[in-house]
């Protein structure tokens, strides 16, 4: 597969996403990544001792063999539907890159949570928050809620969209979906409890570790997205200054953007299986969060991986990246 078609595959996924987005009727493979995690998890606790060493050993075998497994299997479907010619090929590998992206559907998720605001209705708007993000929604009030939606855009807008950008274009999509299965593992095993604290090890380390660039990435596009109508100067300063106000060295670079380019203050503790957690804030106090605040962050989110994709397309030309599956 040589270059050119990368960035036809890319592009096509990327059209795709934004057609279709995640139906609910359709299967998405990443739920198949969670049984796999699911099942070796509780394999590995078995066959490992249960001390923190032990854990720790188990989420790092639990980490290879997911990243493995994972890779095998997008080998194997970019091969077989190169059974069918050239154009099948490209249809395979078009379909495993939209299945990566989540423009469309994080949009859709977090405009859900906007209806409900705007129908009054804090229960639904609760509820839907709570289907696009790890903590508990049950304390938040409407600005609580209108904040955890916010910080979900801004975050996955690294996370699903610009980072399976950056390795599909690095390595096609079978590395796309390596680096999915990374981060299948850290949103199931990535906590800070009692369960995962020692198992979760590895699996969020790793997680840091590859997303570091992205991040970073996905925080200077969306400064420059910020630009249109919002406050791109605003933006910048506070990513500066509270870039690294998270447990994760990733998760602040694009929320300080966020919160910077809104005016609003972001994150503070959080409520996770009933448990409390104290965390920084981000951004200035400037004014409440409020429902629109939910709209101007898709439009971020949309300008950024417009932008991504035409970034890394013209770097994957002039670099002369080699192809790869």
């Amino acid at each position: 597969m040589n270059m050119d078609r990368v960035i036809l595959c890319a592009a096509l996924g990327f059209g795709l996403d934004l057609l279709f987005g995640d139906p609910a009727w359709f299967y998405h493979p990443v739920r198949l990544i969670g049984h796999l995690i699911s099942l070796l998890e509780r394999i590995l606790r078995r066959v490992f001792p249960k001390t923190p060493a032990g854990e720790r050993a188990a989420g790092a075998v639990m980490a290879v063999l997911t990243v493995s497994v994972t890779g095998f299997c997008a080998l194997l479907w970019c091969r077989l539907w190169d059974l069918f010619g050239m154009w099948g090929g490209l249809a395979g590998r078009a379909f495993l890159c939209y299945r990566l992206l989540a423009v469309r559907s994080l949009r859709d998720e977090s405009m859900k949570v906007y209806g409900a605001l705007g129908r009054g209705s804090l229960a639904e708007a609760r509820k839907a928050v709570s289907m696009i993000v790890g903590r508990d929604t049950e304390r938040l009030d409407e600005t609580g809620v209108v904040k955890a939606a916010v910080e979900t855009v801004a975050e996955n807008t690294s996370d699903g969209v610009i980072a399976p950008l950056f390795f599909v274009f690095l390595g096609g999509p079978v590395l796309g979906w390596m680096y999915k299965a990374v981060n299948t593992m850290d949103s199931m095993t990535g906590y800070k409890n009692e369960r995962y604290l020692h198992f979760g090890f590895v699996p969020a380390k790793l997680d840091d570790i590859v997303n570091f660039v992205p991040a970073r990435i996905a925080a200077l596009l969306m400064i420059t997205a910020s630009a249109a109508r919002l406050d791109a100067a605003e933006a910048l300063r506070i990513f500066r200054r509270d870039r690294y106000r998270h447990a994760s060295p990733n998760s602040a670079q694009t929320e300080s953007v966020m919160a910077g380019a809104l005016h609003v203050q972001l994150a503070g503790d959080a409520w996770y299986f009933g448990e409390r957690y104290h965390k920084e804030t981000i951004g200035d106090p400037g004014r409440p969060a409020e429902a629109e605040d939910i709209r101007r962050a898709n439009k971020v989110l949309y300008i950024t991986a417009a932008m991504g994709l035409v970034l890394f397309s013209l770097v994957r030309l002039c670099a002369g990246i080699p192809a790869l599956p």
